[in-house]
């Protein structure tokens, strides 16, 4: 009896389509720079899914294409951003709400209202933007993780700056009310927040001054770096689903509080 032939049309059929992926997925805010550039990618080595969202997308696009994850434009402050973001996601099981910054270091008495409605912006309203938003798709994984990048200035207040101090608090009020609204949801809420980090940006965008930017570290002794922020955020979001780190205060040895910092020759 003769061997079967092959059908053409069996020949030419189309390899099976892939199983749709199983990693996990990573949306970090604020991704172009600093802390969230770096979570973005230890999150990637750790095996993460990662969607890098900043406003700077070239920036983006370079770091993106160099860890394997995807950019995404983003400005928490508008509306129609944060709902483009959405739009473009099939899954979410980790969003760490990254972006935020200090643009002043005014007293009280010479407050700048510009500035400070930018800070809550960006802060406290961008954060609640993107977390109103992406929360379905956290609930729909099954085991989602709501991290916020808060800081000690959301924990304990100190003279200058008073408009970033204040956001902090917010964002330290807002992850501590979330975790009460969602305790029989399956989504933890965590916070880490940082003392003194020597990033590229957060202290320059502050003062407007290099020189004074320089001032702040003058002397410690091995400040916090970026990717020191992202083993902690890493490290809490992949803890079993049953644990949850409700907050991480993270420091220097040479900072014992905020007004208590080790300087060498100073």
């Amino acid at each position: 009896m003769s061997s079967p032939v092959s059908s053409p049309s069996s020949e030419l059929s189309a390899p099976p389509t892939p199983p749709p992926t199983t990693r996990r997925v990573a949306v970090v805010t604020g991704a172009s720079s600093g802390i969230g550039a770096a979570t973005a990618e230890r999150l990637a080595a750790d095996g993460f899914d990662v969607v890098l969202a900043a406003r700077r997308i070239d920036r983006l696009t370079a770091l993106a294409e160099r860890i394997g994850g995807r950019a995404v434009q983003l400005d928490v402050t508008d509306q129609a951003s944060v709902d483009a973001l959405v739009a473009g996601l099939d899954r979410v099981d980790v969003l760490v709400n990254n972006a935020g910054g200090a643009f002043d270091a005014n007293p009280v008495a010479e407050a700048d209202l510009g500035s400070w409605a930018r800070t809550y912006d960006v802060n406290v309203l961008g954060t609640v933007r993107v977390t109103r938003a992406l929360l379905p798709a956290l609930r729909a994984s099954g085991a989602g993780v709501l991290l916020f990048v808060g800081s000690t200035a959301g924990l304990v207040s100190y003279e200058g700056g008073a408009s970033y101090t204040a956001a902090k608090h917010g964002v330290h009020t807002l992850a501590e009310t979330l975790r009460l609204e969602l305790v029989h949801e399956p989504v933890r809420v965590v916070e880490i927040a940082p003392g003194m980090v020597k990033t590229e940006e957060f202290t320059l965008n502050r003062t407007g001054s290099q020189e004074l930017t320089d001032a702040v570290y003058r002397g410690v002794r091995e400040p916090l770096v970026a990717t020191d922020v992202a083993d902690c955020i890493a490290w809490a979001v992949t803890r079993p689903a049953h644990v949850n780190i409700d907050l991480m205060v993270v420091r220097p040895r040479a900072q014992a509080a905020q007004h208590k910092v080790a300087r060498d020759d100073v």
